[in-house]
């Protein structure tokens, strides 16, 4: 049987041929003109370190993603922790401005209840906010009363504190509320 007939009889049988390799495009290892039957075995040695090359490589692959995934937690964690933290603070604030009123209207042991909390709470991140003779900032004050000046100054300075602002860890929580002059 010819080539040509061997092909016609491979096609009707649904048989498809390898294509022809240019020699320039074999791997290295392979040498030239060795069909794939005679190429040796590879050995037990070779197949166990090339499933152990595999088998390392997945689990670098894993461990890298698992300490990705645990850096994320605990980065999520914190927030969440802060978050919950800067709530409870918030709901604190009232009884801050209760002991103020307190301390403004000269009632007794207000002032102890007040610099307790207040000492608690810094260390975990409050920040009281009582900017008295400080330049106003937008940011952290609100200004409800102004006040003219004689001068021709452009900076407006805080005269007087009406309501302490507090923060939480760098962020405002309530701004102060002030009389400004300037």
């Amino acid at each position: 049987m010819s080539d040509a007939a061997a092909n016609e009889a491979n096609e009707a049988e649904g048989v498809v041929e390898p294509a022809e390799v240019p020699t320039d495009e074999i791997p290295d290892g392979i040498p030239d003109g060795i069909p794939d039957e005679q190429l040796p075995e590879p050995t037990p040695l070779e197949i166990a370190e090339a499933a152990r090359q595999m088998y390392l490589a997945d689990l670098q692959r894993v461990s890298a993603e698992f300490a990705n995934f645990r850096k994320q937690t605990d980065k999520r964690n914190a927030e969440v922790a802060g978050r919950a933290r800067s709530d409870v603070v918030e709901r604190l604030l009232p009884v801050l401005d209760a002991c103020d009123l307190a301390i403004g209207h000269g009632a007794d042991g207000a002032e102890a209840i007040r610099s307790a909390l207040v000492a608690a709470l810094e260390p975990v991140g409050l920040e009281v906010i009582d900017p008295l003779d400080a330049p106003f900032d937008p940011n952290r004050h609100e200004a409800v009363l102004h006040e003219p000046t004689d001068d021709e100054t452009t900076t407006q300075v805080v005269t007087e504190v009406l309501r302490r602002g507090y923060g939480w860890q760098g962020r405002v929580l309530r701004p102060a509320m002030v009389k400004v002059r300037g």
